[in-house]
Formats: structure tokens, sequence, C-alpha cells
């Protein structure tokens, strides 16, 4: 009878180790929103952006360009070439960058074929789910920093790059509509954007539109109109550099 007694004042003690690394779990969440609540925003992770920005002009839009600057003969044939070697650093790096925001470990295997566009699914849902934890309750000091600022752009500029690789541009639309709709559900529950938020949104906020500019810019181009022939047409950088940049010289 005092055994039962206790469970019920107690339920999660009834369920052994794991009722109570749950219950641990619920208070430790529990504890962390309410500090956040009361300091009404969080700090920007200028640290957290900086070392992604970098990483990512170096590791994924500095590939091409290492393959250009690296003697050939360093990188045998039959064995790995500098950009694979970017691939693989990029792909190894950016984990334990995400673990900085309080994501959850991601195991992810190299692979040769699948890698490069499987990548992109857990990536833009971490960023997600980092977003959707990016809301307090008041307006003030929820404005961007002035490094923020000057990160916005190249952080933009290289979603730009990344998403003009178009089988992963309907990826891309699809979370930034999601955020979106995200920001005005919140909204009508008077919460607002932190800076991190903030810094997320008007990046890929940047993106779409040069995204935008970019597509009616080359609209009419009768050599990538044959070369991109689909529904989706969203011209990469590479086919426009090699078609009529390089052409010329």
């Amino acid at each position: 009878m005092e055994a039962a007694a206790r469970r019920r004042q107690h339920p999660g003690a009834a369920g052994g180790p794991g009722s109570q690394l749950g219950a641990s779990f619920l208070q430790a969440r529990h504890s962390s929103i309410k500090a956040e609540e009361a300091e009404h925003t969080a700090p920007f992770h200028l640290d957290l952006w900086f070392y992604f920005t970098l990483q990512n002009w170096i590791l994924d839009f500095g590939r091409p360009i290492a393959m250009l600057v690296f003697p050939l003969q360093w990188f045998p044939l039959n064995k790995p070439s500098v950009g694979d070697y970017f691939h693989m650093a990029y792909n190894v790096i950016t984990p334990f960058l995400l673990l900085k925001i309080d994501s959850f470990e991601l195991l992810y295997y190299y692979d040769e074929y699948l890698g490069h566009s499987m990548w992109y699914i857990p990536f833009f849902l971490i960023l997600f789910m980092y977003f959707s934890g990016c809301f307090t309750a008041s307006k003030a000091g929820n404005s961007m920093p002035a490094p923020a600022l000057l990160l916005v752009a190249p952080s933009g500029l290289y979603y730009w790059y990344l998403v003009t690789e178009g089988q992963i541009f309907i990826l891309f639309v699809f979370t930034f509509f999601a955020m979106l709709a995200l920001v005005l559900h919140q909204k009508r529950r008077r919460l607002f954007l932190d800076s991190n938020g903030l810094f997320l949104f008007c990046s890929f906020t940047l993106t779409l539109l040069l995204v935008a500019l970019w597509v009616a810019w080359l609209w009419n181009d009768p050599v990538l109109r044959k070369k991109y022939p689909g529904v989706i047409y969203v011209p990469e950088p590479w086919a426009f550099y090699t078609l009529h940049v390089s052409s010329q010289h």
C-alpha cells in the first residue's frame, strides 16, 4: 500500500532508469525555458555564425578554386582529389559546429554518389529546428547587432551559391516558407524572433531575392535553357561560367 502511494505521488519513479532520465531531461528543459523567458532574449551567437559562414566559404565555395590552385601532381588519379578532401572535411566539421547550437549528434556517412545531395536534408532540417527555438516573448533587444549585419551578406550569398545547385532548390524554398509560416504563427502568440532567428531569416530572404534576380537575368538565355529544360529553371553558376565566361577566353 505504501509503495503504491509513493508511485501515485511520484509516477516517474515507477518506470526505472528510463523514466528517471526522461524526467531529468524534462526538468532541465523546463529550467532552460524559464531562464530564457527571464532573460527575454538570447544573445547573438557570433562565434557560431562566423565559423559556420567561414567554413562554408572555404570548404564548399573554395573547393573548385582549390582544385585549380593545387598542382595535379600532388593528387594522383587513384587517390582522392583536393576537392574530395574539402568535401569530406565539410561533412565532418559541419555537424560539430551544429552541435554548438544545442542540436543532436549527427552521424553522417560520406558516400561518393549520395553524400553530397543527401546531406542537405538533415542540414536544412537542423537549421529549421534551431530556427524554431529562436523566439522570445519580448521585442526589446531583438535587433541584430553590427557583426550580424556584416555577416548577412556573405551568409546569404553562400546560400545562393548552394541553392543554385538546382536539385536542392525545392528543399530550400520549402524550408523558407516553413520558417515564414512559423514566424506568422508565433506572432499570433505574441512571440518574436531573437537576434539569431532574425539573422537566419534575413539570410534566407536575401538568398531567395538573389536566386530570383539570377533566374530573371538568365531567363531568356537560349544555351542555358537548352541545358536546363526542366520545369524548375535554376542555372548553376559553374554552367554559366563554362558556357559564357571561359569560352570567351
